[in-house]
């Protein structure tokens, strides 16, 4: 999924929009807060597969919080992120949002970027009773209904199915009509989302699977699995993957 920057920071407007609605609701007593920053919380893909999407969504972040602090800031409080690099592994999740809670006591928290990263830290947070920003996260939120939960992307109230909708509607419309589909993905969060809904789309256009398989997150060689796609010969290959 590719998004610029501009995109970025028109997202984190509607987000900071949504933070400061909650800092309105919230119990802070305005003499003794008027100097205190929000602070805000999350972990970040700065290293790994996932690197170039999270620097450039932690820019975004940080040209929205600098033009806010210089309009006056939110209710008249400067913005600070607090961040840590999640390196693009699910495992440091639990521990990065710990230590936002205990240690930085943020007043709210975003994710990391994507379902991966997201999943990780639902259970903390849903246990906190804090508000959640997710990015770019599929279906994330769909097991749990957790009222705070905010998901910042355009898949819909059914996310699973909505994300790979276009993809085989546009495939469905080319002359000659494409027939067969190699459905591959990691072994993940993600992937494991995303799948089923496109088995979901792809029948509803009467396309027939020759080719189903996941793969082992942390594979680097990709040479098998692609030769039995190419045995199969599909006309059509979807995959759902992050970069490795």
């Amino acid at each position: 999924m590719v998004r610029t920057w501009k995109q970025g920071v028109r997202t984190w407007a509607l987000a900071g929009t949504l933070i400061g609605a909650f800092v309105l609701a919230g119990a802070w007593t305005p003499a003794a807060q008027a100097a205190a920053p929000i602070r805000i919380g999350l972990g970040m893909a700065l290293t790994g597969g996932l690197a170039a999407n999270g620097k450039a969504a932690l820019l975004a972040m940080e040209i929205w919080r600098d033009d806010v602090n210089k309009a006056g800031g939110l209710l008249g409080r400067p913005v600070e992120l607090v961040y840590y690099d999640d390196q693009t592994k699910p495992a440091t999740v639990p521990g990065i949002y710990t230590k936002l809670l205990d240690i930085d006591k943020v007043d709210f928290l975003v994710s990391g970027y994507g379902t991966n990263l997201i999943a990780p830290a639902m259970p903390i947070v849903m246990e906190r009773g804090m508000v959640f920003m997710g990015l770019f996260g599929l279906a994330n939120n769909q097991k749990y209904k957790y009222p705070y939960y905010f998901h910042i992307g355009s898949t819909g109230p059914d996310p699973a199915s909505e994300f790979s909708r276009g993809f085989f509607e546009y495939a469905a419309k080319q002359t000659p009509k494409p027939r067969t589909v190699a459905l591959v993905g990691a072994d993940a969060e993600y992937p494991q989302t995303a799948l089923p809904g496109a088995r979901e789309n792809l029948k509803k256009h009467g396309f027939e699977i020759v080719y189903d398989a996941s793969y082992p997150p942390a594979i680097v060689d990709f040479t098998p699995i692609v030769r039995a796609i190419k045995a199969t010969n599909p006309d059509i290959v979807f995959v759902a993957s992050y970069p490795p």
